[in-house]
């Protein structure tokens, strides 16, 4: 395979190359090269806004007070706002920040394309703009892109599910004793509206592609292409309805049973996973399907240590939220952030600069050397399944 599929650990590396700013002077091109709002002026402490969209999905909760923290720390007053999944109520907590005063925005949009007169208001006033793990497009008014490599996230996801099928081994190898298969599969993408999802799918198909088609796997309700398989704002609600429907429509017979399933987002997995138990899967004979996940939540956590979900894509937010404050912090002392991406996140009017950090595939075997150990998650949230 042309990639390397096995993601290496990494973090501490990352952690401390995140740190690193450049004594460049800020340019323009881009919000952060006006002079407006504070930015460049070399003064400590001032507004900082940070939209971020939703209370209702853990990790956003996790990423808000982690950003909130590190610019509180670093002297800064913080204007924190979640929006609900509701595009005005982002769009109208925006204009409020700018209004207030605010001199960088740290922004996670709901829809990447939506903000087109906040980002027009931000860079008239010279407000740098930091898009925080979604790509904010179509404007020349986002200066920074704080993300993981969400193309090997995908490749992470389709190795995993490769992995639990017994096709290749724990190291993202050809396993010298894999079944033959055919083995059925379903596949999940994530909301049409996050520049991201497509990111993911797009690397978990470059790993899977290859065993559709040697007939190594099978998806027996045909529906392969992105726009069939997107769940509308990665909720679990639909992702279940959605199986719900292929378990009906494709599955009924009792002939043909699910033996892997592609979730790229850890509500996605909950909700799926709760459709094929309510059908029985899961007990007896009736094997619960190889499923995998993203973020590390406590719910799937849980799940993982039960049998129930086979895998989830670990990005620890804690160095994300870190690489934000120093993005963030290099723009108001009048320098441009460290970026290690230059090529590769075009918001479609221009390359937006990035810095990509590295993420860890998590099985039942290393919850405790990943999640536990590092702090992310203690013994007790897993065993739960929920934080505090």
């Amino acid at each position: 395979m042309a990639r390397k599929l096995w993601a290496k650990r990494g973090l501490a590396a990352l952690a401390t190359g995140a740190m690193a700013v450049s004594l460049a002077a800020c340019g323009g091109g881009g919000a952060g090269g006006g002079a407006g709002g504070g930015a460049g002026d070399g003064e400590e402490g001032g507004l900082v806004g940070v939209a971020m969209p939703t209370e209702t999905y853990e990790r956003w909760v996790a990423d808000g007070e982690a950003v909130k923290t590190g610019l509180e720390e670093a002297g800064y007053e913080v204007d924190m706002q979640f929006a609900g999944d509701d595009i005005p109520t982002q769009q109208q907590q925006i204009d409020s920040m700018i209004n207030k005063g605010a001199e960088a925005l740290i922004i996670a949009s709901i829809d990447g394309t939506t903000l087109g007169s906040q980002l027009e208001a931000a860079g008239a006033a010279g407000i740098p703009v930091i898009s925080y793990d979604r790509l904010i497009r179509d404007s020349e008014n986002v200066d920074f892109y704080v993300t993981f490599d969400n193309f090997e996230v995908g490749v992470q996801q389709g190795t995993s599910l490769l992995t639990g099928l017994g096709i290749l081994d724990e190291n993202g190898e050809p396993a010298a004793d894999a079944p033959e298969g055919p083995f059925n599969i379903e596949l999940f993408a994530g909301s049409p509206d996050d520049n991201n999802a497509g990111f993911f799918f797009d690397g978990a198909m470059s790993v899977l592609q290859p065993y559709l088609d040697d007939g190594t796997l099978e998806v027996p309700s045909k529906q392969v292409e992105f726009g069939k398989v997107a769940t509308q704002r990665w909720e679990q609600e639909t992702a279940q309805e959605r199986m719900e429907n292929l378990l009906t429509s494709t599955y009924s017979k009792g002939d043909t049973t699910v033996d892997g399933v592609l979730a790229p987002a850890d509500p996605l997995s909950r909700g799926i996973i709760t459709a094929l138990e309510n059908v029985g899967y899961g007990e007896g004979d009736l094997e619960m399907p190889i499923v995998t996940g993203q973020d590390a939540e406590a719910a799937s956590a849980k799940l993982i240590e039960d049998g129930k979900q086979y895998s989830t894509i670990f990005k620890d937010t804690r160095l994300l939220a870190e690489q934000a404050v120093t993005a963030t912090t290099a723009y108001l002392e009048g320098n441009e952030p460290e970026a290690n991406d230059t090529e590769t996140y075009d918001n479609g009017v221009k390359v937006v600069p990035s810095y990509l950090l590295d993420t860890v595939i998590i099985t039942k075997d290393n919850i405790q050397s990943e999640l536990i150990d590092s702090g992310y998650l203690t013994a007790e949230e897993v065993a739960s399944g929920q934080t505090d």
